[in-house]
């Protein structure tokens, strides 16, 4: 379906944001088991990379934003 809007894409770059946290440290995790590990960042990158196309597809329809640098 992708994105509809402004507050859409805001929502989807903080969720970008916090799923790149979690990849990594879920890759600095070496307690846990190799494979479950493995599993978790096979998922987690799927999810990064679906944010990011949906993302580039809004920006490629509406053009890409411009963030205001706050004083």
């Amino acid at each position: 379906m992708g994105l509809q809007n402004e507050q859409e894409l805001e929502n989807s770059r903080a969720k970008l944001r916090a799923l790149k946290e979690l990849y990594e440290d879920a890759r600095k995790n070496r307690s846990a088991n190799k494979e479950a590990r493995e599993a978790e960042l096979e998922s987690l990158l799927r999810l990064i990379n679906q944010l990011k196309e949906e993302i580039i597809r809004y920006e490629c329809r509406h053009g890409p934003r411009v963030t205001k640098v706050r004083d």
